[in-house]
């Protein structure tokens, strides 16, 4: 267990997005902040923003998000957390494992693990164990031509979550990276150990990352912390059936502002793909134009599971009326 100044202070529990600054956001990334808004303040939940600057980071890339997911009507509660402050937790976190003997030294590359998966006998994505009974010589000896990341000796193979819409869903669980070798955590460390001090109980993302649910539903009960109840959606995609991306083109709210949409068109074209009804019986168009009008009429039994094909987003908008 983590130590009590870890933990949150909400003890209603809490959904929350996070996305990482590596750019502006698109409406994929703007839907799924929305599902996750939504998700949480229906069930009285608090609703936590989280930046994940781990990885690759865009100058002011974080600023505008937030600028962006204010436009929509998205507020949270409390400051964002920023995780490249968190580096003390996460050592924390990684020292708890390594006193019962679940952590060891990697010096795979990532051509190298590619390889040993993609062999005969491989499992398809998860780590062989390569490093897993290296002696002290051969550690020492590696570390000489390359820095060691560390991994989780895990006890398990498989880890059962269940999941709003997929019901329950098994997942391998391998021996996957707690900290880089540039001597980062890892995401699914950091995705636990910050869900857990944030209060989160409730997890609301796309339904790309179900797969990941298993390795960090064990870990976080490898740490003794909670479990969460997750809600996996439906992703946006593009015209090519490929998840949608910055590159599409005219997807981010900017984008969208030089084409003519202005945020409360976005919102009513994101309600149409959820879909949610209209605001008034008498009057189909009269789509929600912010999150708090769509939080009037969400309902989770009725939101559509296939994903959102988005062709030309600047034409297919539904118009705010007159």
């Amino acid at each position: 267990m983590l130590s009590p100044s870890d933990v949150s202070a909400s003890p209603s529990g809490a959904g929350r997005y996070a996305p990482s600054p590596s750019g502006d956001l698109h409406l994929g990334n703007l839907r799924t902040a929305l599902y996750a808004w939504l998700f949480a303040r229906s069930t009285g939940r608090a609703f936590r923003l989280r930046i994940e600057d781990l990885d690759r980071v865009r100058e002011g890339s974080a600023q505008r998000q937030m600028d962006d997911l204010e436009a929509l009507g998205i507020d949270w509660d409390g400051e964002p957390l920023i995780q490249s402050a968190r580096t003390v937790a996460y050592e924390d976190a990684v020292a708890r494992l390594r006193e019962r003997g679940m952590v060891y030294e990697c010096f795979c590359t990532r051509r190298e693990i590619q390889e040993a998966s993609s062999a005969p006998h491989g499992a398809p994505g998860a780590y062989p164990g390569t490093c897993r009974t290296l002696t002290a010589d051969e550690r020492t000896e590696r570390a000489r031509s390359r820095p060691a990341a560390l991994r989780l000796r895990s006890e398990t193979r498989e880890w059962t979550v269940l999941d709003r819409y997929a019901g329950q869903y098994t997942g391998m669980v391998d021996d996957m990276v707690l900290v880089r070798n540039d001597g980062r955590a890892a995401y699914n460390l950091a995705v636990v150990v910050d869900d857990h001090f944030q209060g989160i109980d409730q997890v609301v993302r796309g339904d790309d990352l179900l797969s990941s649910a298993p390795r960090q539903s064990c870990l976080a009960s490898l740490l003794g912390l909670g479990r969460v109840d997750y809600v996996h959606v439906p992703l946006a995609l593009n015209r090519e059936g490929k998840r949608l991306a910055k590159r599409d083109g005219a997807v981010t709210v900017a984008e969208l502002r030089d084409n003519g949409v202005a945020p409360a068109e976005i919102v009513r074209m994101i309600a149409s793909s959820m879909p949610l009804r209209s605001l008034r019986t008498d009057d189909a168009g009269a789509l929600p134009e912010s999150a708090s009008q769509m939080l009037e009429v969400f309902d989770p039994e009725t939101i559509s599971l296939d994903p959102w094909t988005v062709l030309d987003p600047a034409a297919e908008v539904p118009r705010v009326s007159d």
